[in-house]
């Protein structure tokens, strides 16, 4: 019965009658399910266990427990570990928690010794401590596959490098640029959010463990060991801070979304570019549907799920930013909320660049296509406005009289470049035949400056990429 119709049912009686037969008291129970946690927080049993076995031994270092408990807990706590991986742990959601859970399996497997593990700590720290080992673990996995994607970019920038194609703006061609030039601005767009993954990984690395409920701990507990055994590098220097913060995840969640930005763009310019009006590329099969009716589509579904997806990873972390906006020191229930859109962010990225490390290798270039489209009628304006200026023409009067060039090409339904030279002079005395030796090829290689698609400086830009990643490997 859902609450609706259990509502329904309660006959209309006076407020003491209701409360005098418990009526309340069930309600209260059918509810209790709201508070509930563990069907998406059991996630992070490795990280809970092992923070958990990290504070035994301090406690026992410090004399605080025995010895004998302390081995009697962390075999314990390993023999849950393994319950759990072998999917045979009792979860029990009237526990509320990962947590209570795991506290109350420990006590049926090693009796009242279990007790003694959340001496000097509370689930405030706990958690706090949980939700730091786990993104310190997802960054580095992250990173892992972005660089994944980086080869897989450089593959196909390496492949294809001599390829001249048209490139943008206003998706409007504009001007010739080689294809490795244009992988390669994903490239660096890829390596900003692993910089930016990077630089979350660093404010995550912070112990919060021993900072209890909100004010510390009256125990002597050693918070360097515990940061030694977890392998962090510091640990928080305010208790109350360090229990309700969680901008940690907000800067994972909000790389995130920079890093879907990234793929959904380059999805955006796959599902163009495999498009029969641009016909550029051809994503593999495994990477496109059909049709149910029309046998000739070949759908490139997977980047548009991909594209999508990032207005998912927005609305998550937005989510997270409203939780916290009001709350006010230390630890609210509140906080509860942030994992479960901090886990779906986590999952959808991660299968995102998994199937953009796997689809862009199979890509095929149409070469023959793009390089047609390269030299292309408006696509050499602007090297011809500066063919002008190469003869003492001003700028400015170069780019009127080739826009008024451009204009009568139009008109006429006729290629710039395949306009009589005597049609040029008319415009311009200035031109000469050497006006046919601008090409698309020629177009690239006179932007021959740092950062510029001239095949020389993308040959640069290809071994530095190279040995972007030849120096991390699959770190940051």
């Amino acid at each position: 019965m859902d609450g609706r119709c259990f509502f329904a049912s309660i006959p209309q009686q006076p407020l003491s009658a209701v409360l005098a037969r418990g009526i309340v008291v069930c309600c209260m129970s059918q509810f209790s399910a709201y508070t509930v946690s563990i069907h998406y927080d059991r996630r992070l049993y490795r990280q809970d266990i092992a923070g958990s076995i990290a504070h035994a031994r301090m406690l026992a270092r410090q004399g605080i427990i025995s010895d004998e408990d302390s081995a009697s807990i962390a075999e314990g706590l390993g023999r849950i570990q393994l319950e759990i991986q072998a999917d045979e742990f009792p979860w029990d959601p009237s526990l509320e928690d990962l947590h209570m859970n795991i506290e109350r399996r420990l006590h049926d497997l090693i009796g009242p010794a279990a007790g003694r593990l959340h001496t000097g700590r509370s689930r405030n720290d706990q958690i706090a401590l949980d939700m730091r080992l786990y993104t310190r673990e997802v960054v580095e996995e992250v990173i892992s596959g972005l660089r994944q994607v980086q080869r897989a970019l450089l593959g196909l920038a390496r492949r294809y490098q001599p390829v001249v194609m048209p490139g943008y703006t206003h998706l409007q061609r504009a001007q010739p640029v080689l294809f490795a030039h244009h992988m390669l601005a994903y490239f660096e767009m890829f390596q900003r959010d692993i910089g930016r993954f990077g630089d979350c990984r660093r404010r995550a690395d912070v112990l919060p463990l021993g900072s209890g409920a909100l004010a510390g701990v009256p125990y002597p507990t050693d918070r360097e060991f515990l940061a030694k055994e977890l392998g962090f590098s510091g640990i928080s220097a305010n208790s109350m801070d360090a229990v309700s913060d969680r901008d940690f995840v907000v800067e994972f969640m909000a790389a995130s979304a920079l890093g879907m930005m990234h793929f959904s763009r380059m999805s955006e310019e796959l599902i163009i570019w495999s498009s029969g009006e641009f016909g550029f590329v051809r994503l593999a099969e495994e990477f496109t549907t059909g049709s149910s009716i029309m046998p000739q589509k070949r759908n490139p579904d997977f980047a548009e799920l991909a594209r999508g997806k990032t207005g998912r990873v927005y609305g998550d972390l937005m989510g997270l930013l409203t939780t916290l906006k009001g709350l006010p020191l230390t630890y609210n229930r509140d906080l509860q909320e942030d994992k479960e859109g901090f886990f779906d962010t986590v999952d959808t990225l991660h299968t995102t660049i998994q199937v953009f490390a796997a689809m862009l290798p199979g890509m095929e270039l149409q070469s023959e296509r793009v390089e047609s489209l390269a030299g292309e009628s408006g696509m050499l304006a602007t090297d011809l406005a500066d063919y002008l200026v190469g003869k003492g023409v001003p700028f400015r009067e170069a780019h009127g009289i080739m826009r008024a060039l451009c204009r009568h090409c139009d008109e006429r339904e006729i290629h710039l470049l395949h306009l009589p030279l005597a049609e040029y002079r008319e415009f311009s005395t200035h031109f000469a035949a050497d006006v046919y030796d601008i090409t698309a090829a020629a177009s690239a290689a006179a932007r021959d400056n740092p950062g510029g698609t001239a095949p020389s400086r993308v040959a640069q830009a290809l071994d530095l990429a190279e040995q972007i990643l030849e120096e991390t490997g699959n770190g940051a």
